[in-house]
């Protein structure tokens, strides 16, 4: 198990083979998770809001109103 010592300014170093596990690289932000039990679990950040800035499609324009799923089913 891979360890580090943590500075009297509460900085540690990242293990190298937990770096690779994490695909970390300089820059990376990592989130830590402190669990009820005590357990630490410490998750490589890699996109930020910005990093998805035109993943998703933007399609024709849709009203509430074509957005009811009766509508049209049933005749007056």
């Amino acid at each position: 198990m891979p360890e580090s010592t943590m500075t009297s300014k509460g900085q540690t170093t990242v293990p190298a083979e937990v770096r690779a596990a994490l695909r970390a690289e300089p820059g990376t932000r990592l989130a830590w998770h402190v669990m009820p039990d005590g357990d630490v679990i410490v998750r490589a950040k890699t996109l930020s809001i910005l990093d998805l800035a035109g993943s998703v499609n933007v399609g024709e324009h849709v009203g509430i109103k074509d957005m009811n799923p009766w509508k049209g089913r049933w005749r007056s």
